[in-house]
């Protein structure tokens, strides 16, 4: 095998540098941001390195925690978030198998599988509005169930899909062989099927709750006060003064927090879903 050349090597090298750079600046910014006292913010520049350039001060942290409005609207996504990945997940999984293991008559697996897959491309913005109607119908506006049902239903068809292709990579003669031992069709579903598909099941989840945790539009059109998320408080940190960067960026990584500590936890489980079926032995 031959070594690449210095050149090319040290091309590489730099490329790199300069994508991770580009990546993980705006985090740096969003962190220096926050611990910078307000009066400094448009008047430190270049890298703004702390106890170098400005004293740093966790003032903005302490001022956001102790706002009713951050505090409500962060329980509100955790809260959100994760029902709605549960709902999403525990129906798609259950509709997934159904559409690997059973055949149906009426409608061909393809073409429900297709229609799955159009509500996923679907933009958000064309059924917004009906949204709002049946939300309002229903008196569901600026509830925590309005925007878990909401999220649920553009969660599903994702979770239906990726849970179908990793049921049909998993061999169907073990459930076959769990059958054949007296196990009945759920038993062989939950005791069987689900264990082999937990990695795939986990990293399914994690990405469902990144997009609830970040949906933006339908939290912004549903929600006015009391079920506010906090990609809508992120929006909202703009003043009549101006855009208020530091509450932005302390805001921002809070949110970011979240999310972050659950996909570290379950890092394990997401290297193992996203390499599901890469290989056949």
């Amino acid at each position: 095998m031959n070594n690449p050349k210095p050149g090319k090597r040290i091309l590489s090298i730099l490329l790199v540098l300069i994508f991770s750079i580009w990546a993980i600046f705006p985090f740096y910014w969003a962190l220096v941001t926050s611990i910078k006292p307000r009066i400094e913010t448009f008047t430190v520049s270049y890298l703004s390195v702390p106890f170098l350039q400005f004293q740093p001060t966790l003032e903005n942290w302490i001022e956001e925690i102790q706002v009713p409005e951050m505090r409500r609207a962060l329980v509100n996504s955790v809260m959100v978030s994760t029902v709605s990945t549960f709902l999403a997940l525990f129906l798609g999984t259950m509709a997934g198998y159904a559409l690997a293991r059973f055949k149906f008559h009426g409608i061909p697996n393809k073409d429900i599988t297709v229609w799955f897959l159009s509500q996923r491309v679907l933009p958000p913005v064309v059924v917004v509005i009906p949204f709002f109607l049946m939300m309002k119908a229903a008196n569901l506006l600026d509830t925590r169930l309005g925007l878990i049902l909401a999220y649920t239903t553009f969660n599903l068809p994702f979770a239906v899909i990726i849970m179908r292709q990793i049921f049909k990579e998993l061999p169907e003669e073990l459930e076959e062989a769990a059958l054949v031992d007296g196990y009945s069709r759920w038993g062989a579903f939950f005791k069987v099927a689900i264990p082999l598909a937990a990695p795939a099941l986990a990293s399914t989840g994690l990405i469902c709750l990144a997009f609830a945790w970040n949906e933006f539009l339908f939290a912004l059109v549903l929600a006015s006060r009391d079920a506010v998320t906090m990609p809508v408080v992120i929006a909202g940190a703009e003043h009549a003064r101006g855009v208020q960067f530091w509450f932005i960026a302390t805001r921002s990584l809070v949110a970011m927090a979240v999310p972050t500590i659950l996909a570290l936890l379950a890092q394990r489980f997401i290297v193992r879903g996203l390499t599901f079926g890469a290989i056949k032995g």
